[in-house]
């Protein structure tokens, strides 16, 4: 068993955000509205494997379904020219809470700000779309530098926990 730390972080205001420069020559960003579970299941499956990313990973064909039909639910894919850089996952609540379940990109693109830029497009995207408030949640199974790109686009903790983590039971 290993002791970990969750934290809970949020956003409550665009003036709150924290933007970073970067040259995205030959990235773009697209909304995805037509695709198969398989993208999603993809992205969640690659980008996590070195973070303990495990409770989708028991999930059958419906299951996926299920989520990518929700009203909801929106999808995010990062490019690099025409290959699969990272990407972003939404879920919006009825009181205007925008969630950013799983954001991540691929370890080629690591220490180039990618991650500053892709989290900094989530959370402007979000209080473009009417957020009220926008969240998420990390823990020290994360990338070294997830906690701190939150921190640095404005995102506050509201909310810490240690929980029990077992890395046999997966």
């Amino acid at each position: 068993m290993r002791e970990i730390t969750r934290n809970f972080l949020h956003i409550l205001s665009l003036k709150d955000l924290k933007f970073t420069k970067i040259n995205l020559r030959d990235f773009f960003l697209k909304k995805e509205l037509d695709f198969s579970i398989n993208l999603p299941r993809f992205l969640y499956k690659e980008i996590g494997k070195n973070y303990y990313w495990r409770d989708r990973l028991a999930w059958g064909d419906k299951d996926w379904l299920n989520l990518i039909s929700q009203n909801n639910y929106q999808l995010y894919v990062l490019y690099n020219q025409s290959h699969l850089a990272g990407y972003y996952e939404i879920l919006v609540d009825n009181d205007l809470n925008f969630e950013i379940a799983y954001l991540g990109i691929f370890k080629e693109f690591f220490g180039k700000k990618i991650g500053a830029y892709l989290l900094a497009h989530a959370i402007e995207n979000c209080f473009m779309q009417g957020a009220k408030r926008v969240w998420v949640h990390t823990c020290t199974l994360d990338h070294p530098n997830a906690l701190k790109n939150y921190l640095a686009r404005g995102m506050t903790i509201f909310k810490t926990e240690k929980i029990f983590f077992n890395p046999e039971n997966l």
